[in-house]
């Protein structure tokens, strides 16, 4: 089958493509350039419906994922689809299916029925808590059981999906050895993680990988290399267990890109600010500038039920650096599954976060918004404040407040911004 980087190699434009470039306002060479050299993917599965497709990669906006799903504690369906309608509203540009309540299969169905973004999944949870009912144990789980859910979720329609192939042998027992604090904070880890220690046996995933990718490429599923060793806390960033298995990333992103299927990198939870830079700076140069997907950034440990700011703070500095994709964190974070204002809050902060790393990174859209934000302020103008604005809400609403002769509700008739323009003639 002709993925979409092997059209891209054959000089082929997509309509994916094309969709790219017009939401970039980019020329749809340089899209179909950077999805050829594995700088940037565009999830789309081939049994997927049209849908709103993102562009994900080098010289492109920061793109914002959200979460979604059911566990055995909230197994409400009808409230996961609300979340995805709130989080698609706020703004995200795909969001991952995590369920593990009964009816994961018919979960996965209706969000993807009722998605307009790229929908992705982390496989494992699914032939872990099938494990369990199955045979009583993760740990009993049969290796054929975890071909068959990627298969099956593939087949469905999932445009992306995080593997956690870079966990080895070699991985755990360097972990074992540098003192890790959190040890496997992954779930998906964690399944794998406790399989192979207790079977004594190489993570399938990873001793066959080639049959990983044959699947994925025969349904154009861009793989999400899961980071099942990253640090989850402060303590264990850039840990040796960390880089080795970063080094095992980079490994199989090139064997993915040479296959011919889309591949982006996941990147670590809680990462002090001053270990951004050199996170990132190695994760690229390890994956031969793959996509970089960011599970965070926490930027300190200690503020549960404020997690999602702590995150803004850290992925917006990493996206700075040279993160592609970030993964909303929401006040729930390591307190218990979010609610559906928890969800929007989640994503919101996100796209603060990834705008301004977009500012920084000196993308055109990016900075021509704050341009036109800053003109429409000096010029009172409250319908292009509102048009400008990330979220207008806020705006709308002071807008209905003032008395109708200001288009800014703060300092009213003694603004000082008007003042000035009064004074130097461009009112």
């Amino acid at each position: 089958m002709m993925t979409q980087v092997l059209k891209a190699r054959a000089g082929i434009i997509t309509e994916e493509m094309e969709a790219v470039a017009a939401d970039e306002n980019l020329d749809v060479e340089f899209i179909r350039l950077g999805v050829a050299e594995g700088r940037i993917v565009i999830p789309r599965n081939k049994n997927r419906k049209e849908f709103k497709y993102c562009g994900i990669g080098e010289g492109l906006r920061i793109k914002v994922n959200a979460l979604i799903g059911t566990s055995s504690s909230l197994d409400d369906m009808e409230m996961e689809a609300r979340k995805l309608a709130i989080a698609e509203e706020a703004g995200c540009d795909s969001f991952m299916d995590l369920s593990t309540g009964k009816d994961i299969d018919g979960m996965r169905k209706q969000s993807l029925s009722l998605a307009h973004v790229a929908v992705g999944s982390t496989m494992i949870y699914q032939a872990g808590i099938e494990a369990i009912e199955k045979y009583g144990s993760v740990v009993n789980m049969r290796e054929e059981d975890i071909f068959e859910v990627i298969e099956r979720q593939a087949a469905d329609g999932l445009d992306f999906m995080a593997i956690h192939c870079a966990l080895n042998m070699d991985v755990i027992k360097r972990m074992r050895t540098t003192g890790r604090v959190t040890d496997v904070v992954s779930r998906g880890g964690a399944f794998l993680t406790g399989w192979m220690l207790h079977n004594q046996k190489e993570n399938p995933l990873y001793e066959k990988f080639d049959r990983v990718l044959e699947i994925l490429k025969a349904y154009d599923v861009t793989l999400s290399l899961g980071d099942a060793i990253r640090p989850g806390c402060l303590a264990d960033s850039l840990d040796g267990a960390q880089l080795q298995g970063m080094i095992i990333q980079g490994e199989l992103t090139r064997r993915a890109q040479e296959a011919g299927v889309q591949v982006m990198v996941e990147g670590p939870g809680h990462v002090p600010l001053n270990h951004v830079d050199a996170t990132m700076r190695v994760q690229k140069r390890l994956c031969n500038n793959a996509p970089y997907y960011i599970l965070g950034t926490l930027a300190t440990d200690v503020t549960p039920g404020y997690d999602h700011i702590s995150g803004a703070i850290g992925g917006a500095l990493i996206g700075a650096c040279g993160a592609d994709f970030l993964c909303y964190l929401t006040p729930a974070e390591h307190l218990g599954l979010p609610t559906e204002e928890d969800v929007r809050t989640g994503v919101i902060t996100t796209r603060m976060a990834a705008h301004i790393a977009d500012i920084a990174k000196g993308n055109k859209q990016a900075w021509a918004r704050d341009l036109e934000m800053a003109k429409a302020r000096v010029a009172l103008n409250m319908d292009r404040q509102i048009k400008a604005s990330l979220y207008p809400e806020p705006l709308k609403a002071a807008a209905v407040t003032d008395n109708g002769d200001h288009g800014c509700a703060v300092c009213g008739s003694g603004c000082a911004a008007q003042v000035a323009a009064e004074y130097f003639g461009i009112a």
